[in-house]
């Protein structure tokens, strides 16, 4: 069986994205440092994050929504105008934040892109996530954009039977263990884990060692000699 069809994920798979919003979280801490020290911070924020994301989805938007919510929490309702106001530029602040693309992403998608049919596979919020697509410069080596609200198996059983030749014969290659490669192992494709610096911890999972279409490297620029192995 060949592998026709790679599939990608973006944020901290292609460029930065955990690291600018640990930068918001640092930001956040000190404008309710009189509420609480950082672990209470940081913990009713994941809280309120886990609990919104059925409903905001994923991305800055929601973010920023949640650390509002967050903020009239540990206020009893009484945030400050000003906290509101600096979570709210913070927001935007991300929003219009530069694209920085990993090392080796260039390199690595344009040997792919020679040889297979890329597919961006990404969640988050539409007009942002086209933003740093159109931003990255690497837009024209997609055959498609797929901004998705939830990674799981059906979702990639879908994108590769529609960009592709089916899941069976397609790679799945991203930073987080949860969304791109245990759901795309369970669509019957191959799944590879290039770590980033920084993990969400609502991304976190273990890994499928031993599995035979499961891969992990220490950087995107070793996956096309990965994928030509078993290509």
């Amino acid at each position: 069986m060949s592998i026709t069809t790679i599939g990608l994920d973006a944020d901290d798979t292609l460029w930065h994205n955990e690291t600018i919003f640990r930068l918001t979280h640092d930001r956040f801490v000190a404008l309710l440092a009189d509420h609480g020290d950082r672990d209470l911070i940081e913990g009713r924020l994941a809280e309120v994050e886990r609990r919104n994301l059925r409903l905001y989805g994923y991305g800055v938007k929601g973010f920023t929504l949640s650390m509002i919510e967050t903020a009239m929490e540990l206020t009893g309702g009484e945030a400050p105008p000003v906290v509101v106001r600096e979570i709210l530029a913070a927001g935007r602040e991300m929003l219009a934040h530069p694209v920085e693309t990993l090392p080796g992403v260039d390199e690595a998608l344009a040997a792919l892109s020679e040889k297979y049919r890329l597919v961006l596979i990404t969640k988050g919020d539409l007009m942002d996530q086209e933003r740093k697509v159109a931003a990255s410069g690497l837009g024209d080596l997609f055959a498609a954009v797929e901004i998705v609200s939830e990674k799981d198996s059906g979702t990639y059983q879908r994108v590769f039977a529609r960009h592709g030749t089916g899941a069976e014969e397609a790679v799945m290659a991203g930073n987080s263990m949860k969304s791109d490669v245990l759901p795309a192992l369970e669509a019957g494709a191959f799944a590879v884990h290039i770590p980033y610096a920084i993990t969400w911890a609502h991304e976190l999972a273990e890994a499928p060692e031993g599995h035979a279409r499961y891969g992990a490297l220490e950087s995107i620029g070793a996956l096309p000699d990965w994928i030509a192995a078993r290509a």
